[in-house]
């Protein structure tokens, strides 16, 4: 078509529409490409747009046409100001063209004519250019719209639709893919609407595609792009993501400290002022020492100190209220919203402690340990129980021995001072101690330490009665065992401490396991009253040991402990003891390969020690001369000997075998032992057999023999015995009864022993449980039916003595003994034994129990027996009238 008539005009557009120049392959020579110095603004004063520059320049509307010579550019001139007024031009046709306000009826407002959106025309390409397509541009759509919808917003044509009729439609998410129906399209005339108000903080831009068919549905025109931008609006107040933040700082820090940092989102486009957030303190609690302690950074909430002074022990906490406001900041358009900033004051050791007094005093018996004898207070303004105000304390003089530390009390913080060695009145009366306290934590740089942190601390030293105490505890003495009673040992003389005081001793004996000793009650002198032997039980590892007591007289009392050890020197006063005293021998003398079964290892045991003991000498005596002509002794070592049979054979038997053993003392002591020689018969190994050492025990063969003739005669008494025993109780349990055993009752009443059956068994007749009327008078319930478990409210009878377990003879005075007991006894229970008869009411079909020693002959009637069931059948085919007898 021809755009020769194309003149640009100038336009004012409304707030919140866009202003662009989209320009594609156009020559780089043309002055409207540089758009550099121009900037755009916005006032919410004038609802219209304008331009601005910053030095005058020339701006230029472009327009082209299909042909590479066909352009239109149009200049807009400059005011003195700078401020230029551009003519807006839409694209239609494929081509820029000039859209003017007009003025309506409504309040003479400007009107703005939709865009019209063309499809690129189509053209054969030729030799000498290349095909150029028109750049769309964007669609923007302000967001929180109040309609009315659907609302207008472009419309879509082909330059084809003068030819043949063309459907319009369009897709992509907002479209026919979800969110779907956001925005719909006339097919007929192309116009496009959106049909809800728009949030673009749920979805800022939409991509659609616009399609052309014709009324078959062929392409007409290729699918053109469609970009719809959601303009933002300030609708969202910053949030901020804790209504209260926690920071701390230290207490003394210089001015410009970061403290914390607070941060507020606001869901606003952050690229526009709607998401751009400011922030200001609001307050700060308490105002102390300045009302503005802190201050924070507008940008980036980063909260800092502003002045010197913070001191927790005056303020230990601050509260601030922080504002964050968008649109930077702009209190008159902006949406606001506040947190709280709680700023702890940390604790630096800034304030040493402090003694609450120069000095301190206390007193501390003598001898005593592990207690606290003097108490320092002291103050600290820090924090309580932390490193800040933990206190140390330290002996600095006056304890050069170590007598004293001073621990911390974790609650108070108190000193105690506590002995902790033993201290003596006879050598300090008294002790000053000077004493300073510090903290865990070392002080502030700039923090000197005060000088009443140093304090003297004075320690009066109390005297007590001191125990007597001995000097050489435990005293060692030495001496030969075989002391004589009444031989003086030792003088063990306790030393009383208590030089200021003279006090008298007094000794006494406390423990003397042998009784072997006494001490002078008033000199300590030792004294045996008995003979010290070595060898005694008491005596461990040749050391006596007795224990004495030393108490003065003073008030109270007191009393030392001393410990005498006697070591006594072994003499050679015990003679050796032959060991074994016991052992076998072969009767006969074996071959070399069996020497064992002829010869007797021995040795002795002595109670001295060394020296007076081993090496042994045996000897065989001379009397009596046999026992040097059937044995001889060996010597194996200094310890061992052997016993040998001189003789080829010996009888059977036990002998006694002298022999005479020395030790090796000074002088030496003999002993004659004798040893027990059992000869018996050997087997090849040379080991007694058992006949042979019963044999050798003295026993022979006819004594065996009445031994093992005695065993088997008991044995046999047994056997009869037992046997008696069974036989006796089997004849009592088969002895005959007194009554015919087919009269015996007993047999039917063990078989009844079935208590529940089928329904045939449950139609029972109530009317035998009824109370019966000749108790009436006695009985305080009401008539009627009552239960067979409870006892009758009457007296109870006295039964007569029973037999536990009657002789089945006795069975017949048993039943006439039990039915007299049963027939004056109305209140036994009818479920208290077997062996009790008890009344069951009047008018029993039963009869009296009294009727078991009469035939069932009489008269009685029995037909209702017929009623009772298949169970009873046989009862009353016995009984009932049609029964044989």
């Amino acid at each position: 078509p021809d755009h020769s008539d194309i003149s640009p005009a100038p336009l004012k557009i409304p707030t919140g529409w866009s202003y662009g120049l989209h320009l594609q392959d156009s020559p780089a020579d043309l002055e409207c490409r540089d758009m550099s110095c121009l900037a755009f603004q916005s006032s919410h004063i004038s609802p219209f747009l304008s331009l601005s520059t910053d030095f005058p320049c020339q701006v230029q509307n472009c327009g082209y046409g299909p042909q590479d010579s066909q352009q239109i550019c149009t200049p807009i001139p400059a005011g003195p100001d700078h401020s230029l007024q551009p003519s807006l031009s839409a694209v239609e046709n494929g081509f820029l063209s000039p859209k003017v306000a007009s003025k309506d009826d409504h309040h003479g407002k400007p009107q703005l004519r939709p865009s019209v959106i063309t499809f690129p025309w189509q053209r054969r390409p030729s030799a000498g250019r290349q095909k150029r397509d028109w750049v769309i541009p964007p669609i923007n759509v302000p967001e929180n719209s109040r309609g009315p919808f659907p609302q207008m917003l472009v419309r879509i044509r082909s330059d084809q639709d003068r030819d043949i009729q063309i459907r319009y439609s369009i897709t992509g998410a907002g479209a026919d893919q979800p969110p779907n129906e956001v925005y719909s399209i006339d097919p007929v005339a192309g116009k496009m609407f959106v049909t809800r108000p728009l949030d673009r903080e749920e979805r800022s831009s939409y991509h659609l595609r616009a399609h052309a068919v014709d009324m078959n549905g062929n392409k007409v025109e290729n699918p053109i792009d469609l970009y719809i931008y959601v303009i933002d609006m300030n609708d969202n107040r910053p949030e901020f993501r804790n209504q209260v933040y926690n920071g701390s700082v230290n207490e003394g820090t210089r001015p410009g400290t970061y403290v914390m940092s607070l941060t507020a989102n606001d869901a606003d486009d952050d690229t526009t002022a709607n998401g751009m957030v400011r922030y200001r303190i609001l307050s700060q609690s308490p105002h102390s020492p300045i009302p503005n302690m802190f201050t924070i950074n507008s940008e980036t909430g980063d909260i800092v100190t502003m002045a010197a002074g913070l001191d927790r022990e005056k303020v230990s906490q601050y509260t601030i209220i922080v504002q964050a406001t968008d649109m930077e900041g702009n209190l008159n358009f902006g949406l606001s919203n506040t947190a709280t900033a709680l700023i702890s004051v940390t604790d630096v050791n800034d304030n040493p402690p402090e003694f609450t007094s120069k000095t301190f005093s206390g007193e501390v018996p003598e001898n005593r340990v592990n207690i606290v004898v003097a108490n320092l207070t002291v103050t600290d303004l820090d924090k309580p129980h932390t490193r800040n105000w933990n206190a140390v304390y330290r002996i600095v003089s006056g304890d050069p021995s170590g007598h004293f530390i001073v621990r911390t009390n974790p609650v108070t913080n108190d000193g105690m001072v506590t002995v902790v060695r033993p201290v003596d009145y006879e050598m300090n009366r008294a002790f000053m101690l000077k004493v300073v306290v510090s903290n865990q934590e070392d002080l502030a740089s700039d923090i000197q330490s005060s000088l009443q942190s140093t304090a003297g601390v004075t320690i009066s030293v109390v005297d007590v009665n001191e125990a007597p105490f001995f000097p050489s505890n435990p005293k060692v003495v030495r001496f030969e065992e075989g002391v004589p009673a009444g031989t003086t040992l030792t003088t063990f003389a306790a030393t009383d401490p208590d030089r200021f005081v003279h006090q008298m001793v007094r000794y006494s004996k406390l423990n003397d396991p042998a009784s072997w000793l006494s001490i002078n009650v008033t000199n300590g002198q030792i004294v045996t009253t008995d003979v010290l032997d070595r060898e005694s039980v008491f005596v461990k590892n040749n050391v006596y040991e007795a224990t004495f007591l030393a108490a003065d007289n003073g008030s109270p009392s007191t009393t030392g402990t001393g410990t005498l050890q006697i070591y006594l020197i072994d003499v050679n006063d015990n003679a050796p003891a032959l060991v074994p005293r016991e052992a076998q021998i072969c009767e006969r003398l074996r071959s070399h390969s069996n020497a064992n079964g002829n010869s007797i290892n021995i040795t002795a045991s002595d109670a001295d020690a060394d020296p007076n003991v081993g090496p042994f000498i045996f000897e065989l005596p001379t009397h009596p001369p046999s026992i040097r002509r059937n044995w001889t002794v060996s010597r194996l070592n200094g310890d061992y000997a052997q016993l040998r049979l001189r003789i080829q054979h010996l009888d059977a038997g036990v002998y006694d075998v002298p022999v005479v053993v020395s030790d090796s003392g000074n002088p030496p002591l003999s002993s004659r032992s004798v040893i027990k020689v059992k000869a018996c018969p050997c087997d090849e190994h040379g080991d007694c057999t058992v006949a042979g050492a019963v044999a050798a025990a003295g026993l022979g063969t006819g004594a065996i023999i009445a031994i093992l003739i005695c065993i088997i005669i008991l044995l046999i008494l047994v056997l009869i015995f037992v046997g008696w025993i069974k036989r006796r109780e089997k004849e009592r349990q088969t002895k005959q009864l007194l009554i015919d055993p087919e009269d015996d009752v007993r047999d039917n009443i063990l078989k009844y022993d079935e208590e529940g059956g089928g329904e045939e068994d449950q139609d029972y007749d109530l009317s035998q449980l009824q109370q019966p009327e000749s108790l009436e008078h006695i009985i305080s319930k009401a008539s009627g039916v009552r239960r067979v478990d409870e006892r009758p409210a009457v007296a109870e009878a006295q039964y007569p003595t029973r037999p536990t377990l009657p002789h089945p003879g006795d069975i017949g005075d048993f039943i006439h003994e039990g039915l007299r007991a049963a027939d004056n006894d109305p209140t036994a229970p009818p479920y208290d034994s077997l062996l009790v008869f008890d009344y069951e009411g009047s008018g029993s079909t039963a009869g009296s129990v009294s009727s078991l020693d009469s035939s069932s002959t009489g008269d009685q009637d029995y037909d209702y027996l017929d009623d009772w069931g298949p169970r009873f059948k046989k009862l009353a085919d016995m009984y009932g009238s049609g029964g044989d007898d």
